[in-house]
C-alpha cells in the first residue's frame, strides 16, 4: 500500500512539473474586445511584447511601435500590447476606452490585449513567468514601468528585453528584430 502511495505522489508530482509553462505559447489572455486568446496563435511569429499605458511619458513609443509592425508584419513580426495600470495609474481606462485612444490617437493595427497587472500580487501568470529568475534567467526582474518590452524568437522563447527608455525605433531594437526575423 505504501508502495502504490508514493508511486501515485510521484505521478502528481511529475504531471505537476508537465504542466509547468515553457514559453508564452504556454498562456491565455483577453483580447482589448474581451475574447480569450492564446498566445500560442502566434507561433512561429517573432513577438514583441509591451506593456503599455495610455497616460505616460513613454505613450509616444504608439506610433514607433505602430510604425515597426507596418514594416515587419509581412515578414513575421507580431507587436503585442499589453495595457496594465501599475505605474502612476497610467492606464486609467476601460478596455474600450483603451482601444478607442489607441486607434484614435496612434492608428494602432496591432494586437492589444485587456488590461492586466505587470507587478504585484495580483500580477497576471504571464508576466509571473516573464520577470522569475526561474523561468527566465536571462530577462528576469521586476517591470520598472510601462513600455518595457520582450522580444521572442519563432518558437516563443525570449532574446532580449528592452526597457522603456528603450525607443521602438532605436538600433537596438530594430536590429534584434532583424536578426529574429533573419533566423
Amino acid at each position: 500500500m505504501r508502495k502504490l502511495i508514493l508511486i501515485l505522489m510521484l505521478c502528481v508530482a511529475c504531471a505537476s512539473l508537465s504542466a509547468a509553462p515553457k514559453s508564452i505559447y504556454d498562456f491565455n489572455l483577453k483580447t482589448i474586445d474581451g475574447q480569450p486568446t492564446s498566445l500560442k496563435a502566434y507561433h512561429g511569429k517573432v513577438v514583441l511584447l509591451v506593456n503599455v499605458a495610455s497616460k505616460c511619458g513613454f505613450t509616444p513609443q504608439y506610433a514607433g511601435l505602430e510604425a515597426l509592425y507596418e514594416k515587419y508584419k509581412d515578414k513575421g513580426l507580431v507587436i503585442v500590447g499589453v495595457p496594465a495600470n501599475n505605474f502612476a495609474q497610467q492606464e486609467p481606462g476601460t478596455d474600450a476606452e483603451i482601444k478607442k485612444f489607441c486607434s484614435n490617437k496612434y492608428n494602432v493595427t496591432f494586437p492589444m490585449m485587456s488590461k492586466v497587472s505587470v507587478l504585484g500580487d495580483d500580477k497576471t501568470p504571464l508576466y509571473v513567468f516573464l520577470t522569475a529568475k526561474d523561468t527566465d534567467p536571462k530577462f528576469s526582474g521586476d517591470i520598472q514601468w510601462n513600455f518595457t518590452k520582450f522580444l521572442f524568437d519563432r518558437n516563443g522563447n525570449p532574446i532580449a528585453r528592452f526597457e522603456p527608455n528603450v525607443t521602438p525605433d532605436s538600433t537596438e531594437v530594430t536590429a534584434a528584430i532583424e536578426s529574429a526575423l533573419g533566423k
